[in-house]
């Protein structure tokens, strides 16, 4: 047996994961980076590292998909969102930590609640 027929959940997260890392910089990192270029040049590098983010996202959604529903891979998308965005933010973007983040933080609990609910 391999990995994606042990632990396809475990595989998908942890893909889906390394694929928002991918993603977060590619949407934010040029806020940083490359704000005094024009806007094209940060769309190609962007996109750029996007290429990395499609390369685990998709794969990582159909390992997911056999497990779990499409609403239900929606949401632990949004929930790993928020786990890379928050730290990315805080430390690679230097803003500040808001409340906004805790009570974002409850309320995608509240729909992870919901939507693994059997």
């Amino acid at each position: 047996m391999n990995i994606i027929t042990q632990c396809p959940i475990a595989l998908s997260a942890l893909m889906l994961t390394a694929s928002n890392v991918f993603m977060t910089f590619a949407w934010y990192g040029h806020l940083k980076h490359l704000n005094s270029k024009p806007w094209w040049i940060a769309a190609l590098v962007s996109w750029a590292i996007a290429l990395f983010e499609y390369l685990l996202q998709v794969p990582a959604n159909r390992i997911g998909f056999g497990e779990l529903s499409l609403a239900q891979l929606k949401v632990m998308q949004e929930v790993i969102t928020l786990a890379v965005f928050v730290p990315f933010a805080v430390f690679y973007m230097g803003q500040a930590v808001k409340m906004n983040y805790l009570y974002a933080g409850v309320c995608l609990l509240g729909a992870v609640y919901f939507i693994f609910k059997a």
